[in-house]
């Protein structure tokens, strides 16, 4: 089983690769390609609307062919299209490589988080998330790096070999999951599948949404806009937009990391609190008229605080609703967090053409706001039902 979380953890790995490039390579692919700044919101839509549809189904498809399977082929889905984004010649070309990249984001992020809540502990899905940030760290600095010498479709490429590798490795590790596949199985056969509408009239899944909605929301708006943030509005050239963008993952990725190390100190509950009152001073920093390298630590802090927040949240589903239930609800959290990354490239762009980006700080204060709302009144019902146990 040791060397099987290895293998997830780098599967992990993978999952975060692609998510961080487009924003890091942005500034520089629609100035070379000639379209709008805000052309930016298709592809963000496409791929996290496959994402969802991909995470809902998840389920059925997990249950049919098997968490290793189902692995192993959407991170080849990946790379494939990481490959495409690198050789496409236009910006029409992106389009079906992002569905190809969102669909194959969601089965593996669904299928991964309910392996690990229910076999591991609550430190190993810290790690788990943290290698997620390794993977988003990585790409916007092999971007950097391309941007600074030989170009964002080079950029692509470097990131196209580390998911490749990656692909090679899951499959080659399909005979570890059939180890141990008589116990997912057991697992799996007490699943109930709660379809979309009995889980809609559960008031607590609605709250639980929304936290995840919000959460990954606010992240993917710092993953997408914060180099363009900097670039238009603080003047950074679009390599150090791209570095900026590595410090605020390594921020995540230390905040799950972390939250990994503490498991056994401190209980998930209030590492999620902590994780939550440390954004608190980092929106505020964003929010006054400091120069960029203010900004920069801003979101190094957000990043920090907010990457613990998804993946505790991930961990204390079986506890929070039931392990019979919980791959269905866990595949909806995804599905919402996902509509959240969906919806905040849009909303930015949107009211970036009203009012110009430097409003974007202040859309970042909404959605923190949004976010603390909701998980204290999840807490709320949950003490009230007696399911609150901060020592988790």
């Amino acid at each position: 089983m040791a060397f099987l979380l290895v293998v997830i953890y780098i599967a992990f790995i993978g999952l975060g690769v692609p998510d961080s490039l487009i924003g890091s390579a942005w500034p520089a692919i629609h100035t070379e390609m000639g379209i709008p700044m805000e052309a930016l919101s298709v592809l963000t839509l496409l791929i996290s609307g496959c994402t969802v549809l991909s995470s809902l189904f998840s389920a059925r498809i997990l249950n049919k062919l098997g968490t290793a399977k189902v692995t192993a082929f959407s991170t080849a889905m990946t790379a494939l299209a990481l490959f495409g984004f690198s050789m496409a010649p236009s910006f029409g070309w992106m389009i079906p490589l992002a569905v190809l990249l969102g669909f194959g984001a969601g089965a593996i992020d669904s299928g991964l988080n309910h392996y690990v809540a229910l076999h591991f502990k609550a430190s190993h899905m810290n790690y788990l998330h943290g290698f997620y940030g390794v993977g988003v760290t990585l790409s916007p600095y092999l971007m950097s790096l391309a941007l600074g010498n030989v170009g964002w479709r080079s950029g692509y490429r470097y990131a196209f070999f580390v998911q490749a590798g990656i692909t090679l490795l899951l499959i080659a590790s399909v005979p570890l999951w059939q180890k141990t596949g008589s116990e997912e199985q057991q697992e799996e056969g007490k699943t109930v599948n709660l379809t979309l509408l009995q889980m809609v009239k559960k008031p607590d899944v609605r709250l639980v949404w929304l936290i995840m909605l919000a959460t990954n929301a606010m992240e993917y708006a710092c993953g997408v806009w914060g180099s363009t943030y900097l670039v238009t509005e603080k003047g950074f050239q679009a390599k150090y937009g791209a570095l900026a963008l590595t410090v605020y993952y390594a921020g995540m990725s230390i905040g799950r990391l972390g939250s990994g190390m503490l498991s056994g100190r401190i209980g998930t509950w209030k590492r999620i609190g902590i994780g939550a009152a440390l954004i608190a001073p980092a929106v505020v920093l964003m929010l006054l008229p400091l120069p960029g390298a203010a900004t920069g630590i801003g979101l190094f802090f957000v990043g920090l605080g907010n990457g613990s927040i998804y993946p505790n949240m991930i961990h204390l589903t079986p506890h929070n609703f039931g392990a019979d239930v919980s791959q269905s609800i866990m595949g909806s959290q995804i599905a919402f967090a996902y509509i959240g990354v969906m919806l905040a490239p849009p909303v930015v762009s949107a009211v970036s053409r009203l009012f110009g980006m430097k409003v974007y700080p202040i859309l970042l204060a909404v959605l923190y706001a949004l976010m603390v709302i909701a998980l204290l009144c999840f807490i709320r019902r949950l003490k009230k039902q007696n399911r609150y146990n901060p020592e988790i």
